[in-house]
């Protein structure tokens, strides 16, 4: 069930999306109160038998649809149709992430339940948007950091693309897509009327890339990653391989860094170089290279401790998640003998959250 008295407390979703974007962003509404119907196909979310499971339950599925009730509609049956126009008269969201005309096809198109329902606020998610050219293209998300110009600058040191580890035009689409229903919510306060968000995932990364596609989006060249500010051209935004075949990392440009960095190693005389332009910097990353292959990743923690320099080590997930900064924020918790990332949305004076339950399919209808 979802969170008793959240910010979103009466507030009804049904949700007909799976994979991530949509459930990403209704298990963020589930979890501060909305109460989020999760509308699924007789044959359930695709999710639910995607390894790894815990207790019963796939990991994945767990931290997307916690605290959601879920329902059995065949859309292809008239009765599984009738079942979700009786869920639609009363509800305040609508997200649904079929293909473009798919939902017109079904019969619950933004204009049809819009009739139906005037107050209710309808978003799609697709991965190119329900018009233009690409609108019919199939697409996950890396075809559609391909198509929007990211995977050219994920790449490795000889150039070539390679598969992202972040599902970021996933990621993209489901945040602004909730950014966008909260402001239609704040606006039906106003109008008492409903609206109807056409959320591309193609569009909501773009914006993403104004600090390394400058040129690009001004009409010239496309930046190449040596020639990037945050993409390896500048040393102290840098990876760097340590004496055990681990990595460091240097996340922060400012001259103080630069200086309080190179002063403490004994190389007050390269602080300038710190400050060239990005591509110019190579042989003060050679420099740097070669001094962090000389300690272990653990060693060079150790040293970084006292200064005031902006550094990393580089963990990997069960690293990360044994930290005591996640356990002191509490950003891992466990409930039903199941672990769930917390939500990142929090409010002065609110109590430590209790998840909801993981809906096993058609619990609830």
């Amino acid at each position: 069930m979802a969170a008793e008295g959240g910010k979103l407390a009466g507030i009804k979703v049904l949700d007909l999306s799976l994979f991530l974007p949509g459930p990403m962003l209704t298990v963020m509404m589930a979890d501060h109160g909305a109460e989020v119907v999760k509308v699924e196909p007789p044959t359930g979310d695709p999710v639910r038998e995607m390894e790894p499971f815990e207790n019963g339950h796939s990991v994945w599925f767990a931290n997307l649809n916690r605290g959601k009730k879920s329902v059995v509609c065949d859309l292809k049956s008239e009765a599984g149709k009738a079942k979700l126009w009786d869920f639609i008269a009363d509800a305040d969201v609508f997200v649904e992430a079929f293909r473009p005309g798919v939902m017109k096809r079904l019969g619950f198109d933004y204009q049809a339940v819009s009739l139906r329902n005037p107050r209710i606020i309808y978003c799609s998610i697709s991965a190119f948007g329900q018009e233009g050219e690409l609108a019919h293209h199939p697409a996950h998300d890396m075809a559609v950091q391909a198509l929007a110009g990211f995977l050219s600058v994920n790449d490795s040191p000889d150039g070539a693309p390679v598969v992202p580890g972040v599902p970021s035009a996933d990621m993209a689409g489901g945040l602004t897509g909730l950014s966008a229903i909260l402001m239609a919510l704040i606006g039906r306060e106003r109008t008492g009327r409903g609206d109807y968000i056409d959320m591309a995932m193609f569009d909501a990364m773009l914006p993403w890339c104004v600090h390394t596609a400058g040129s690009a989006i001004a009409g010239g060249e496309a930046p190449q990653s040596g020639a990037q500010r945050s993409l390896g051209g500048a040393a102290f935004y840098q990876v760097y391989e340590t004496s055990d075949g681990k990595h460091v990392v240097l996340g922060g440009r400012e001259k103080k860094f630069a200086r309080n960095l190179l002063s403490a190693l004994g190389h007050e005389d390269r602080i300038e170089e710190a400050l060239r332009p990005a591509g110019e910097q190579d042989d003060l990353i050679k420099l740097l290279r070669s001094i962090f292959a000389q300690k272990m990743r653990s060693e060079w923690v150790e040293w970084f401790a006292d200064k005031d320099v902006a550094f990393s080590p580089v963990l990997d997930f069960r690293e990360a998640f044994d930290q005591p900064h996640i356990q002191g924020r509490s950003l891992l918790s466990e409930s039903e003998n199941r672990h769930h990332i917390a939500s990142p949305i929090r409010f002065a004076g609110t109590e430590k959250r209790n998840y909801g339950a993981v809906p096993k399919l058609g619990a609830d209808g």
